[in-house]
C-alpha cells in the first residue's frame, strides 16, 4: 500500500509537470503570435501614422493659410476709421485794381452766385481824384472757397490778399456736448414738474426750468453761429479804379462847340493868371499906398507950419 501510494504521487507530479510545460509552451506561442500581431499592428500604425501626421501637418498648414487668408480678407473688408470732422472758419480780404468798377462788381456777384453763395454788404464811393471804389462782402460755401478766391483775383490786378483759417473743432464739440447735457437737464426738470404736487415746488421748478431753457437757447444760438461760419466762408473784396485812363479819341476837325469850349478855357485860364498876378502884386501895392499916404500927411503938416509972407509997407 505504501508503494502504490508512492507511485501514484509520482504520476501526479509527472502529469503536473507535463501540463505545466504544455501551458508554458502554449503561453509562449500565444505571446509570439501576439507579438507578431502587435508588430504587424505597429507596422500598420507606422505606415498610417506618417500619413496621418502628414495630413495633420498639411491640414494644419491649410487651416493656418486659410485663417491668414480670412484675416487678410477681413482686414481688407474693414474700412479705416473715419477721421473726426474738422470745423474751420475761413475769411479772406482782397484788394483788386480794375479798369471798370461796376463791371468788376457785377462779375464778382456772378462768380459768387454761380458757386452757391450770397452777396452781403456793399459800399461804393469816390475818392478825392474822382476814382470809384467799391467794397462788397461775399459768403460762399467752404468747398468753393478756393475756386471763388482764384476767380475774384482774376478780375483785375491783385494789390493785396489776406486769408485766414481758424480751427474751431474743439469749440464745436464742446458746444454740442453742452447742448446735449442741457437738453437732458431741461427734460429732468420737466419730469419733476409733472410729479410735483405742491404749489411751492411747481413755482420753484418753473423758475429753474426757465433758467435752464434760457441757457439752452443761448447754446443753440452759439451752435447755429458756429455752423454758419464753418459752412460758409467770408470774402471781403475791395475794388479800386485804375489810375490809368484811356486817352480820348481824335474825331478829326474841331467843331464850333470845340472851338467855343477851347476859347472859354483860354479865357478862364487868362483870368486865372491875371488873378494870380494881382494877388502877387497886391502886397507891394498896399505898402506903396501906405507910404504915399504918410508922405502926403507929412508934406501938408510942414506946409501949414510955415508963416505967411508980410508986405513991404508993414
Amino acid at each position: 500500500m505504501h508503494a502504490s501510494s508512492t507511485s501514484t504521487h509520482r504520476t501526479v507530479r509527472a502529469l503536473s509537470g507535463v501540463l505545466l510545460a504544455v501551458a508554458l509552451a502554449l503561453t509562449g506561442c500565444t505571446a509570439g503570435g501576439g507579438g507578431d500581431s502587435d508588430s504587424g499592428g505597429d507596422g500598420k500604425a507606422a505606415d498610417i501614422a506618417p500619413e496621418g501626421n502628414q495630413k495633420g501637418v498639411g491640414g494644419g498648414a491649410d487651416q493656418s493659410g486659410n485663417s491668414e487668408d480670412s484675416r487678410a480678407g477681413d482686414a481688407g473688408k474693414r474700412k479705416p476709421p473715419k477721421p473726426a470732422d474738422t470745423h474751420v472758419i475761413r475769411t479772406a480780404k482782397l484788394t483788386v485794381r480794375v479798369k471798370d468798377v461796376p463791371e468788376a462788381l457785377d462779375e464778382a456777384r456772378r462768380i459768387t452766385e454761380d458757386a452757391g453763395g450770397v452777396v452781403g454788404n456793399e459800399n461804393t464811393s469816390r475818392d478825392g481824384e474822382g476814382r470809384e471804389r467799391s467794397r462788397v462782402v461775399l459768403r460762399v460755401p467752404q468747398d468753393e472757397y478756393a475756386d471763388v478766391l482764384t476767380a475774384l483775383e482774376g478780375t483785375g490786378k491783385l494789390i493785396g490778399r489776406d486769408a485766414k483759417a481758424q480751427d474751431v473743432t474743439d469749440q464745436v464739440v464742446d458746444v454740442e456736448s453742452r447742448v446735449k447735457s442741457q437738453r437732458a437737464s431741461v427734460a429732468r426738470v420737466r419730469e419733476l414738474m409733472d410729479r410735483a404736487t405742491k404749489l411751492s415746488d411747481v413755482v420753484t421748478l418753473e423758475g429753474e426750468l426757465s433758467t435752464r431753457q434760457s441757457d439752452l437757447e443761448a447754446l443753440l444760438a452759439q451752435q447755429a453761429s458756429l455752423k454758419d461760419r464753418t459752412s460758409m466762408a467770408t470774402i471781403t473784396v475791395s475794388l479800386t479804379e485804375s489810375r490809368e485812363k484811356a486817352a480820348p479819341e481824335d474825331d478829326g476837325d474841331p467843331s464850333f462847340g470845340d472851338a467855343l469850349a477851347g476859347g472859354w478855357d483860354a479865357f478862364v485860364t487868362a483870368l486865372r493868371w491875371v488873378g494870380v498876378v494881382l494877388a502877387a502884386v497886391l502886397p507891394f501895392a498896399a505898402v506903396a499906398a501906405l507910404l504915399l499916404v504918410l508922405w502926403l500927411r507929412v508934406v501938408r503938416s510942414r506946409t501949414r507950419r510955415q508963416p505967411a509972407p508980410q508986405g513991404d509997407g508993414d
